[in-house]
């Protein structure tokens, strides 16, 4: 009679899922970074400066959620 061990297919899939996740957390985490960045560095220009750049003062949430995570 034949035995199929699963325990080890499951282990592998359980394993991927975490790496998935750990990979998942990471990105999250740098993607909050960057935006947290851009919001401090915009905050500290001059109106006149963001003006130069295009950006009012009420968008630097917004410009610094395009930079980011995208569109």
């Amino acid at each position: 009679m034949a035995y199929v061990n699963s325990t080890r297919v499951a282990r592998n899939g359980l394993a991927d899922r975490f790496a998935t996740l750990n990979e998942t957390i990471r990105t999250a985490l740098r993607q909050r970074r960057l935006y947290t960045q851009a919001v401090r560095e915009l905050s500290t220009l001059s109106d006149r400066e963001l003006a130069d750049l295009g950006i009012s003062r009420l968008s630097i949430a917004d410009v610094a959620r395009e930079a980011a995570y995208g569109k």
